[in-house]
């Protein structure tokens, strides 16, 4: 099997990739290499993480280039366990919505604004997905300093969550979930 076919054994080198993937052998993007980092099935929707910056980090690991691409690893260890409940998923959502409306002040993104308007309810999966999609659509071109930034928000936004030592980070199964509606 050429090396390329193969599923790398170690993580730190794996090279991330644009889009959705249906094996690691196919490409890995950032959300992928999480669920791989956890253990999970393949998957841009691992369960360990946070919903609400994965949804971020989807929308991202497509905008940037290939070279900045490779820095998200530190990002996904980061995102393994950011699940951290309802209230800090609230909080996260809002400071994307924040983040972005500021990267749009004074810019002209009517239909990013008015879309803002619209951004459904946490309750829902459209509606964790929707700050980070609006967040990340707010990136024009990107350059070192906005590269920058967006690191240092993963980091903020993982540090919202971080429980005190003891207590677990692990997702409730799907029958104690966040109602969806």
């Amino acid at each position: 099997m050429p090396t390329s076919d193969r599923v790398p054994a170690n993580y730190q080198t794996v090279r991330l990739a644009k889009g959705r993937h249906s094996s690691p052998q196919g490409g890995v993007c950032v959300m992928e290499l999480v669920s791989m980092l956890a253990g999970e099935p393949f998957t841009d929707r691992p369960t360990t993480a946070c919903p609400v910056i994965a949804s971020f980090m989807r929308g991202y690991n497509d905008r940037v280039d290939d070279q900045r691409r490779q820095d998200l690893r530190r990002c996904a260890a980061d995102l393994v366990g950011s699940y951290a409940g309802h209230d800090v998923m609230r909080a996260r959502h809002e400071r994307l919505i924040e983040w972005g409306s500021e990267r749009l002040a004074g810019r002209r993104f009517a239909a990013l604004r008015g879309w803002l308007g619209r951004t459904p309810k946490l309750d829902s999966m459209r509606g964790r997905d929707a700050a980070g999609v609006f967040a990340a659509r707010t990136i024009g071109r990107v350059t070192d300093d906005v590269h920058d930034e967006v690191l240092r928000l993963v980091d903020e936004l993982v540090a919202m969550g971080r429980p005190s030592p003891g207590v677990s980070r692990a997702r409730p199964d799907e029958r104690s979930r966040v109602p969806v509606g």
